[in-house]
């Protein structure tokens, strides 16, 4: 497996344990949950067991959420990826879903969508996926924008933990 993605502005590559502080950052923030069941983390800890499920799906399936590092500065700024999805969500199981998280302060500069562009070329043209999927909160309108400039295509809606999601889906054009 390639060890780092570099964009134009990012370094994408695996989360390491010295990311602990701005994974805390990312997911003790209110805000960065508000679509995701409204659950921050409470402490550090959260986070380094987090970093270790990440290192697990790793060596597991050979991929997972990668941090997302800027290149200017070297910092830690959330992560984007490609995870295998094992548990039935909206009638798909087994399938590669696409995800990003960043920490609030770079809302809205484009990174997820650079990050995002990068990881459907990676699974398109590296590990030869057929389809990508993505779901996220209905009225989480950002995120669903981002899945749009992805190229992605909304396909339905469904109910998942007593919330309603919007489903998304892109083929790979190389297949």
């Amino acid at each position: 497996m390639k060890s780092y993605i570099e964009t134009e502005r990012l370094i994408l590559r695996e989360v390491i344990t010295s990311d602990d502080e701005g994974m805390f950052e990312l997911d003790s923030n209110p805000e960065v949950h508000r679509f995701l069941g409204n659950k921050p983390v409470k402490n550090i800890e959260e986070s380094r067991l987090y970093i270790e499920n990440l290192k697990r799906q790793y060596a597991d399936n050979g991929i997972g959420r990668w941090a997302v590092i800027l290149k200017e500065t070297n910092e830690f700024i959330g992560w984007s990826g490609i995870k295998l999805i094992t548990e039935p969500i909206n009638n798909h199981q087994n399938f590669y879903e696409i995800g990003y998280r960043f920490i609030q302060k770079h809302w809205g500069k484009g990174y997820a969508t650079e990050a995002g562009l990068a990881f459907v070329d990676f699974a398109f043209n590296e590990m030869k996926v057929e389809n990508l999927y993505a779901y996220a909160d209905a009225g989480n309108k950002g995120s669903r924008n981002i899945l749009e400039k992805l190229g992605m295509h909304y396909v339905n809606s469904f109910e998942y933990d007593g919330e309603e999601e919007v489903w998304y889906e892109i083929k790979n054009p190389n297949l």
